[in-house]
């Protein structure tokens, strides 16, 4: 009887491993499916976004701009350095230089010491670029992610923030860049910022930009990111756009994508491209930005994000969605991180 009983209940541990296994072989393809395949079709649509033909007339509008380093206004740079930069930009289409200037304190405000050679600089460009804005590029931590930062919820701070845009003014530069991050979809206060800001830029006639996240790829991708890992990397497009039409230009940071693939960096880009010219309006300029900078690590791979890459990217985006549009443009991250292959494809492919 032993044996036989044994070997009933080896048929019994036999019959549930059998269930467990054909069990586990659909959690497992249900595992695949969820994980494994959406990556699938979306890699696949980007590289078929990444190909076809180029349309001539999908290059440079002459509406440009390169973010520069703080040694640009605070002494480190001389004369010598200011003709090199303008023989550097000559005959390209850069027409806006937003020159980092703060950042601001958590509190709002910006203490002019950040800035002791500003007028210097704007005047050296002025007289020896002529036509090229500059633009102070103010940015600090946002307040989302803990107690530290720059809380935009406050209204004293977002009026500190008005008075640091009319002192940068004041003191002479031709607009004023904001970088702030990381900047939630659908932030009211946010623009309500924008909104208090334009009345100071408008009457000035002075540029007020800003820096953009990257619009969902998919639409609600932002909430289900910021569901799984508490921080939210895109903006839904129609805040986006609600952006947009508060400024007078709008540069999308359209790097650090996570893309491990040239092909695939540059689909992502042609993908940004469309569904930012789809809802910004044609009074607003709109930028791309191009990496001019070299990293390796989880968001940015430097073998895929390339310039030629981005370039190719955002010329298909242009000539499939609104190769009319007069203003667009690229812009340029960063000036002390750049190479001169960076300089280089950004002449032989935008212009």
């Amino acid at each position: 009887m032993g044996h036989v009983t044994r070997r009933h209940e080896g048929a019994r541990v036999s019959g549930r491993l059998r269930r467990m296994w054909r069990r586990g072989r659909w959690f497992v393809l249900g595992l695949v499916l969820v994980l494994v395949v959406p990556p699938l079709f979306g890699a696949l649509a980007l590289r078929v976004s990444y190909a076809g033909d180029l349309r001539d007339d999908a290059k440079t509008r002459d509406k440009d701009a390169v973010w520069l380093g703080h040694a640009w206004v605070d002494g480190r740079k001389k004369d010598a350095d200011v003709a090199a930069f303008a023989a550097r930009i000559k005959g390209t289409g850069i027409r806006d230089l937003y020159v980092h200037a703060g950042p601001l304190e958590h509190d709002g405000t910006l203490p002019a010491a950040k800035y002791p050679r500003a007028k210097w600089f704007i005047d050296a460009v002025h007289r020896t670029m002529p036509g090229i804005r500059v633009q102070a590029w103010l940015g600090d931590v946002l307040a989302n992610d803990g107690p530290d930062g720059l809380h935009l919820d406050r209204a004293g701070t977002r009026a500190a923030v008005v008075t640091s845009a009319r002192q940068i003014l004041d003191a002479g530069f031709d607009g004023v860049h904001f970088d702030l991050e990381p900047l939630l979809s659908d932030d009211t206060d946010y623009l309500s910022l924008l909104d208090d800001l334009g009345e100071v830029t408008r009457p000035r006639k002075a540029q007020l930009s800003i820096a953009a996240h990257q619009i969902d790829p998919l639409p609600g991708l932002h909430s289900a990111n910021g569901l799984l890992t508490g921080k939210e990397k895109w903006w839904s497009q129609e805040f986006f756009g609600q952006v947009a039409r508060r400024v007078d230009q709008i540069a999308v940071m359209s790097y650090d994508t996570w893309m491990p693939l040239e092909s695939l960096y540059g689909g992502y880009v042609a993908q940004q491209t469309s569904l930012a010219l789809e809802v910004t309006p044609e009074s607003t300029d709109l930028l791309m930005g191009l990496p001019f900078f070299h990293e390796d690590d989880l968001g940015h791979h430097e073998n895929a994000e390339t310039v030629e890459a981005a370039v190719r990217g955002v010329r298909l985006g242009l000539g499939r969605t609104d190769p009319d549009r007069a203003r667009f443009g690229v812009a340029l991250y960063v000036d002390f991180a750049a190479e001169e292959g960076d300089w280089a494809a950004y002449r032989a492919d935008w212009h």
